[in-house]
């Protein structure tokens, strides 16, 4: 399997391109970033369309802005493409729902095979407690970009998804009571914190906490190997972490 890293300079790249040089099968293609002057003896390109040659697959770990170029390069040579980036606007979700009808796409909030497990009690956590309020509580590293985190968003979707009438409360203050119907967000940004997220569900008489804790990034490129591992030779469509393990298409 060949395969494009974009953003590979950055701290998940880095971790990428280390597991896939002790993972058999795996070949790199070509490590692309503005950071690298192009260099096809070494596999290293400033920018897409730099590169021509030969792949099976593009996984993504640069920044969400750069989604629409990603895209154009990934539709015009009809790659499958795993998108590990977070932090998406509205109309960057949009390109990437239309995409996906012209090649395969791969997209999560968090590429953790342990993250789509909480996911899945996170809901049937919520369906089985119907009338539990319910929180969501996530922490990163101090540069992170985006709040709430994808992984938070992967929950409460998750969790709409057995409670249609949910709304989201980002943050909470002033003299507002909370309603029965919002999942609460707070994100909090410490030192090198990797990546922790709880789900907590009260029913006013007891309280049930799901947690999730990150210890080294290296999990996050393991979920977008075998996201990508899963991607080759599937036709065109929309894939995530439930297809994947779920064995759903």
């Amino acid at each position: 399997m060949e395969i494009i890293v974009h953003g590979a300079t950055g701290r998940m790249g880095q971790k990428l391109l280390s597991l896939m040089e002790t993972t058999p099968g795996c070949t790199l293609a070509a490590a692309v970033s503005p950071e690298l002057k192009t260099c096809p003896e070494k596999r290293e390109f400033y920018a897409l369309p730099e590169y021509q040659g030969a792949a099976d697959v593009m996984i993504d770990f640069s920044f969400h802005g750069a989604v629409g170029a990603l895209l154009d390069y990934a539709k015009a040579r009809k790659l499958p493409v795993v998108i590990c980036t977070t932090g998406h606007t509205p109309e960057e979700r949009a390109a990437i729902d239309e995409a996906s009808r012209e090649i395969p796409v791969f997209y999560s909030g968090n590429m953790s095979v342990g993250v789509a497990l909480l996911v899945n009690l996170a809901k049937e956590a919520a369906r089985t407690l119907p009338d539990a309020e319910v929180e969501i509580v996530e922490i990163h590293h101090d540069q992170k970009i985006d709040a709430p985190s994808g992984t938070a968003l992967m929950l409460a979707e998750g969790i709409k998804s057995v409670r249609p009438e949910a709304t989201y409360q980002f943050g909470r203050q002033g003299t507002c009571k909370r309603t029965k119907e919002e999942i609460g967000f707070h994100s909090l940004r410490l030192g090198n914190t990797v990546g922790i997220h709880e789900v907590l569900l009260s029913t006013g008489t007891e309280t049930i906490t799901l947690k999730h804790e990150a210890y080294d990034r290296m999990l996050f490129a393991q979920g977008a190997l075998r996201a990508a591992e899963y991607l080759v030779g599937k036709s065109a469509g929309f894939y995530n972490m439930d297809t994947m393990l779920g064995g759903k298409e």
